[in-house]
């Protein structure tokens, strides 16, 4: 039983973490709605938008609404987009670590119960 969980742990199972890391990131980019948002960066805020008037002054009031709705949705998106590249950053900070720590952790219990027992 020993040899099938070590031949588990040191095979299929990292394979298997490395796999869960590119899972994970994945889904921050779907959670995220990253295609999404970087399709649509400079679109009006909520499809706000002002319809221009007959004269000039309406028509000038509507092209500033508009440039302003845009801008709104520039920056939440923006915001969303970075806040995205920032989670995506920390998973794979997160996965690297576990992927190093993967191979030492069956040896660590045993060290550390001993720890454990000496202390």
């Amino acid at each position: 039983m020993f040899i099938a969980f070590f031949s588990w742990w040191y095979g299929r199972g990292w394979q298997q973490v490395v796999g869960d890391f590119k899972l994970r990131v994945s889904n921050v980019i779907d959670s995220f709605s990253v295609r999404q948002l970087s399709k649509t960066l400079f679109a009006p805020w909520k499809r706000i938008v002002t319809q221009p008037g007959r004269n000039l002054e309406d028509h000038l009031h509507a092209a500033a609404d508009n440039a302003f709705s845009r801008a709104v949705g520039f920056v939440v998106r923006l915001g969303v987009l970075f806040t995205a590249l920032i989670a995506i950053l920390v998973i794979g900070l997160l996965s690297i670590i576990e992927i190093i720590a993967w191979p030492l952790l069956p040896v660590a219990v045993p060290g550390l119960i001993i720890a454990g027992l000496v202390l």
